[in-house]
């Protein structure tokens, strides 16, 4: 014999059914952002390969051709970098400044339009290069 104080509960309420939904938008506004941050630091590591490709050929030219300078090594034609051939989906440019070598690689609108630049060093031996990255990147906050 049942009591009138005495129920059987078959489901949730409407309470826990609330909880559960703002726990859940809670996460969901928390999680989407660092999402979308995540997908442009992927999509952004295509600007960074290209570079590097272009930084690469640098280095072989002037450790074969440089002879202690960048002059033999200042422009994409000097060192065999083909456009296009390098660039990813999302990588609006790779440019090499004649003068120094300095290498501008620019990402496409799915990643701000963020620039990463490595400039070239020759080192006081002559026989090596540091390279020093800048770039607008670390502010955009996709490197």
């Amino acid at each position: 014999m049942k009591t009138m104080t005495q129920q059987n509960q078959k489901g949730f309420t409407l309470i826990e059914l609330m909880i559960v939904i703002a726990i859940i938008g809670i996460l969901a506004a928390i999680a989407l952002p660092q999402y979308q941050t995540y997908t442009k630091k992927a999509r952004f590591s295509e600007v960074v390969l290209a570079a590097s490709s272009a930084k690469g050929l640098i280095d072989v030219c002037f450790q074969t051709r440089g002879a202690g300078s960048l002059a033999n090594c200042d422009t994409d034609k000097k060192i065999g970098l083909t456009a296009g051939v390098a660039d990813g989906a999302h990588v609006a440019s790779v440019v090499i400044k004649p003068t120094d070598a300095e290498i501008t690689a620019t990402g496409e609108s799915t990643v701000d339009g963020a620039t990463y630049i490595l400039t070239p060093t020759v080192s006081t031996n002559a026989g090596t290069l540091t390279w020093a990255q800048t770039g607008d990147c670390v502010e955009k906050g996709v490197c």
